[in-house]
């Protein structure tokens, strides 16, 4: 009698070696990892982006708790419009700007960056900057504790601003610094210490913009112990610049904590500057005040650094008011003593002495005001103040015309 045996196929063993293997080799179930934050998504898009790249934000306030960068070339970052897609800073924990660009080619437009540690859009080493309609702002009003600069490009050139709002900024809301080839236009700047400013630069326009409720309202400067000096050739026209008179609330030891609360322009030690067609209204220390950096009574140790200002041709604009509450110790007294408002244009009175074999600087090489009406102050610093001037009469000279700036990027006729 045959004993029946159980049997298995070889292709039921086959199936049976498979299923323990996948037994043995199947891990235990990851947990299912948590989605990126929106903040995580945006600086990873930014790490990762190559040229040519588009990093469209969308809609609405998105809290950031630290600085963005970026360091690809020929990117750009496009919002939904500055009063709709909003970078809040409001809780930023790490990091002192909100964005840190070192990128050429670099295009921001239609966003608002909001309530910074520290700067608010920094771009640095950077050529070819569009930044179009693009807000930064301090909610809280003028405070000390706010950043120091809104827009910020610093040694960089070919650079465009157009259609920006800067609002709350300790040092100055639009800043461009150590720079070349500049064009700001179409923008506003209010309730910053220096509304718009232009330092160390070369080559710059500045028009169509509106300036007001600021310290000062539109500032060029040229400052000693900085890489780059010599600043020069700067257009201001078809500005308004009006009612700049919010007290100064800059940090002490900052240049800008010299500016008098009032001014409408300030032009201090930068050669080559033209001043035209600009409306300026009720700034109560004066319109325009031209000086050279000595007046600051700040030390001056660097040999290399010219604090005397030059070739400064203001004519062709309309002043309307101002004057009449001076924030500048010089003129307060004068303004007493008066009852007078302060003139159109105040010149500090500082002149380089002759030396090296050159002649004695002349004033009509120091500022020229065509043949206008356009009033005028010397306060004669040079000599403590102790004898101001009215007489413009060596002024009535005029300067030729400067340049037009054009832009080697396409971005400036966009």
């Amino acid at each position: 009698m045959q004993h029946q045996t159980n049997r298995t196929t070889p292709l039921a063993l086959i199936g049976l070696l498979i299923a323990a293997i996948a037994t043995v080799g199947c891990a235990p179930e990851q947990p299912p990892q948590p989605a990126m934050s929106f903040e995580e998504t945006l600086q990873e898009q930014l790490i990762t982006a190559k040229p040519g790249d588009v990093i469209e934000i969308p809609a609405g306030v998105h809290e950031m708790t630290r600085s963005l960068s970026l360091n690809v070339a020929g990117v750009t970052i496009r919002g939904a419009g500055m009063d709709s897609t909003v970078l809040s800073f409001k809780n930023q924990a790490q990091g002192a700007e909100g964005l840190l660009v070192n990128a050429d080619d670099f295009v921001i437009e239609d966003i608002a960056l909001e309530d910074t540690v520290g700067d608010a859009l920094k771009i640095n080493q950077s050529s070819n900057v569009t930044i179009r309609n693009v807000r930064t702002e301090w909610t809280g009003g003028p405070l000390t504790s706010n950043g120091a600069y809104g827009i910020y490009p610093v040694q960089s050139n070919n650079i465009l601003i157009d259609g920006a709002v800067a609002i709350g900024a300790s040092d100055a809301g639009i800043y461009v610094g150590q720079s070349s080839q500049i064009i700001v236009r179409n923008s506003r700047a209010e309730y910053n210490v220096a509304g718009i400013e232009i330092e160390n630069s070369t080559y710059a326009d500045v028009h169509d913009n509106t300036a007001t409720n600021n310290t000062g309202g539109i500032l060029v400067f040229d400052l000693p112990n900085l890489p780059v000096q010599g600043g020069r050739n700067t257009r201001v026209f078809n500005n308004d610049i009006s009612g700049n008179n919010t007290a100064n609330f800059a940090p002490a030891g900052n240049i800008v904590a010299t500016v008098p609360a009032g001014t409408g322009l300030m032009v201090l030690a930068n050669d080559s500057i033209e001043v035209f067609g600009n409306r300026f209204v009720e700034n109560q220390t004066a319109s325009i005040l031209v000086v050279s950096y000595l007046v600051t009574g700040l030390p001056l140790d660097d040999p290399n650094y010219d604090p005397y200002p030059e070739a400064i041709h203001i004519h062709g604009n309309r002043f309307e008011g101002g004057g009449n509450n001076p924030d500048f110790a010089p003129l307060t007294a004068l303004q007493a003593a008066t009852g007078k408002p302060i003139p159109d244009v105040v010149w500090g009175g500082t002149i380089q002495p002759a030396s090296a074999g050159q002649p004695r600087q002349a004033v009509d090489q120091i500022i020229c005001l065509g043949d206008s009406t356009t009033t005028l102050l010397n306060l004669d610093a040079i000599n403590g103040f102790a004898a101001p001037s009215l007489d413009a009469a060596a002024h009535r000279c005029s300067l030729p015309p400067l340049e037009e700036i054009v832009l080697s990027h396409s971005a400036q006729n966009d």
